[in-house]
């Protein structure tokens, strides 16, 4: 058995919990996963897995290992791949992480076009609104809606978008509409928390200036989809970017106010781990995607 095949035995074992496990998901019998694993361990000279009848843990040394090992196995995969994506059309799967609410919106349109039009390739697309290691994850791809601070990642600008301030025409009827930010001091709002820890500071340009308006309300979510119902339902005003109301504003159901005091756009990136070199499906669905993206109404 080859040395790369024992070391991915071992990490699977660590990943899926078990020999069993880990056999099918390699599709490879358990005898086979057992001499990989009975090879790894005498070739370092150290137990590296802790064996019972229906677990697999690692031992100290197995855990610190499988933390060495799994980042160079991705590039040793990575490697091969883009090797064979020289030779050939693209083939494989590409794995795309993006925000829950951006994925149905405009990955997953996006990802069926990808796929009819490259049919050897496979996506796997993972939503989550959470700041998730893409090494650790297995991710070759991933969108974020935000100024890309310093990090370890590769970015490229695929878009941007509006952040704008709504609310229901029954509740303007009720309360008015607010003209300048300054007014929010005497409106009701729904908080929406994301990842902002200040939640009750919404930020406008006032006069060419950058500008946090404290608002308040009784109703707050870490739900974009809760807080946009209950804009809709009159409860308050929201701040939202323009793409996930639009079907609302098209409706009638929401009115957008304060434009003339938006924010800059907000950036859009896909961003890669620096330490992997992107594959030509990973280059290609970037394109695609960045097309996409410029065409769309935000």
């Amino acid at each position: 058995m080859d040395r790369l095949d024992d070391l991915a035995a071992f990490v699977a074992i660590i990943e899926k919990g078990s020999q069993t496990a880990a056999a099918r998901d390699l599709r490879r019998s358990l005898q086979s996963i057992n001499r990989s694993l009975t090879a790894l361990e005498r070739g370092v000279g150290i137990a590296l897995i802790n064996r019972t009848t229906r677990q697999s843990t690692p031992t100290e040394a197995g855990l610190a290992f499988y933390r060495r090992i799994k980042p160079a196995l991705i590039e040793i995969s990575d490697a091969k791949r883009e090797a064979a994506d020289k030779r050939a059309e693209p083939s494989g799967l590409l794995r795309v992480g993006a925000p829950v609410l951006f994925a149905p919106a405009f990955l997953a349109p996006v990802v069926c076009d990808f796929l009819e039009r490259y049919p050897a390739v496979e996506v796997e697309l993972k939503v989550s609104d959470r700041q998730v290691d893409l090494l650790a994850q297995g991710l070759d791809l991933a969108v974020r809606i935000r100024e890309m601070p310093d990090s370890t990642l590769k970015a490229r600008h695929i878009g941007e978008l509006r952040v704008v301030i709504f609310g229901a025409p029954a509740y303007f009827a009720r309360h008015g509409r607010p003209g300048h930010p300054d007014d929010l001091e005497n409106h009701h709002c729904v908080l929406h928390a994301a990842d902002d820890p200040d939640i009750e500071k919404w930020p406008f340009r006032v006069a060419g200036k950058h500008k946090s308006v404290r608002v308040r309300g009784r109703f707050r979510t870490d739900s974009a989809a809760a807080a946009h119902v209950a804009v809709a339902r009159g409860l308050g005003l929201g701040r939202a970017p323009l793409w996930q109301i639009r079907r609302l504003v098209d409706d009638g159901v929401v009115e957008v106010v304060l434009e003339n005091f938006e924010i800059t756009k907000i950036p859009i990136h896909a961003v890669w781990p620096s330490t992997k070199i992107p594959l030509a499906k990973t280059k290609l669905f970037t394109d695609v995607l960045a097309a996409r993206l410029k065409s769309a109404d935000f």
